[in-house]
């Protein structure tokens, strides 16, 4: 027997963002205890990050029509079954290039949980709920990453970081089985069905979607691009806060771990709140510009406490990094679904990743860089802060447009 959309189905969705991205942010917490163990430096670390985003991206933008054809059971399969086997390679790794591996996949199980998810909130979600849930389902990478950064030192204290992955990838398992009985408790709203594929649907094979050929509005390409840059400055920062707390401000590994789980557990609360705002009718590029000023003013204080060798600066920055950069994509996939059918809302999301990831993809691997030089730290927070001012003049640009 059905039921209509309940806390179970927004517990599964929030479960599908969250799943791909433990793996990197486990890795990222435990980040000086694996560059030891490996032998390798912090450019090297960073292209697990590199390997990680860049399959997302390569997956959001090649498989979104894709995902399209296939049935909301089979992408949440996929997205958590990556997840889960990307944990337990990382849990056998003996080297470097096995890790690699591991992050890719963690990649590739990225790829679909936005378009999944926000077709899910078309079809199974009341009209007046949907972008409330959708800043829910979007503070999953931060609730992930909230989890990760706290749970990963500890049990590697205790059973080292090949052990933590076991650990998560038995969590990723067990929230696919709640995430799939929940999806199937649910079904679609009969109006938004016939609404939104109607005939396409009908013509269709039996058990597969139809794929849409239609081009993708302005509107989604835009929210490519700020996701782009946004990427830029959120992974070159998340990757490497741990890290630069323990190097620059001897922090323990734990307390660095620390540092990334205060930006998710900050990053949850942004995302659902910037949901609430876009659902009381705030326009995307208002909401975006206020959120590239609040980043950018997270960059400085990072730069700041560098120079300064300040913890209270760090958590300062910390602080302001989980509220704006963190808090972007629910703007972006709220934007969505404001103007996108749920025809085509997989490979309209996908693109708008493919656009997020592909920053994502290419900030740890800057951030390594840069550390690795003279500069160190503070040329890598200066880099990040040059992301985020290109963030702005694209956001104002747009608002004028809107205007």
């Amino acid at each position: 027997m059905t039921r209509p959309a309940g806390p179970g189905l927004l517990a599964a969705l929030l479960g599908a963002v969250a799943a791909g991205p433990l793996l990197l942010y486990g890795l990222s917490a435990t980040s000086d205890l694996i560059i030891r163990d490996l032998g390798i430096n912090a450019a090297q670390f960073g292209l697990l990050a590199t390997a990680c985003f860049a399959c997302a991206t390569v997956g959001n933008a090649s498989l979104g029509r894709l995902a399209d054809a296939h049935s909301d059971r089979t992408l949440m399969i996929v997205v958590f079954a990556l997840a889960a086997v990307a944990l337990g390679v990382a849990a056998l790794a003996g080297g470097f290039a096995v890790l690699l591996v591991a992050a890719g996949l963690s990649g590739l199980a990225q790829s679909f949980p936005n378009g999944v998810t926000n077709r899910i909130l078309l079809q199974r979600v009341p009209a007046g709920q949907r972008i409330g849930w959708a800043g829910i389902k979007q503070s999953g990478v931060q609730a992930s990453q909230l989890v990760a950064s706290l749970a990963f030192p500890v049990l590697a204290v205790w059973v080292g970081w090949r052990g933590a992955s076991v650990f998560g990838m038995v969590l990723v398992l067990a929230l696919m089985v709640l995430a799939l009985r929940a999806l199937a408790a649910v079904d679609p709203l009969e109006q938004e069905v016939e609404h939104e594929v109607g005939a396409a649907r009908a013509a269709a094979p039996p058990g597969r979607r139809p794929v849409t050929r239609a081009r993708q509005p302005g509107v989604v390409w835009a929210l490519a691009a700020f996701g782009f840059l946004n990427g830029l400055g959120v992974q070159a920062t998340n990757v490497y806060i741990p890290l630069f707390a323990v190097r620059e401000l001897d922090f323990s590994l734990v307390a660095g771990g620390a540092t990334a789980a205060v930006a998710g557990a900050v990053g949850v609360t942004a995302r659902i709140g910037w949901g609430r705002v876009m659902a009381r009718g705030v326009s995307a590029p208002a909401l975006l510009l206020v959120l590239a000023l609040l980043a950018l003013a997270g960059a400085g204080a990072f730069f700041a406490a560098d120079a300064a060798g300040s913890p209270a600066l760090l958590w300062t920055a910390v602080a302001l990094h989980g509220a704006s950069a963190l808090g972007v994509s629910v703007v972006l996939m709220a934007a969505l679904l404001r103007s996108i059918s749920a025809a085509s809302m997989a490979s309209a999301s996908g693109i708008v990743s493919a656009g997020m990831f592909g920053g994502f993809t290419l900030g740890p691997l800057m951030m390594g860089a840069l550390i690795s030089t003279a500069g160190g730290f503070e040329a890598g927070w200066a880099a990040v802060a040059g992301a985020y001012i290109a963030c702005a003049g694209l956001a104002a640009f747009l608002a004028a447009r809107r205007r």
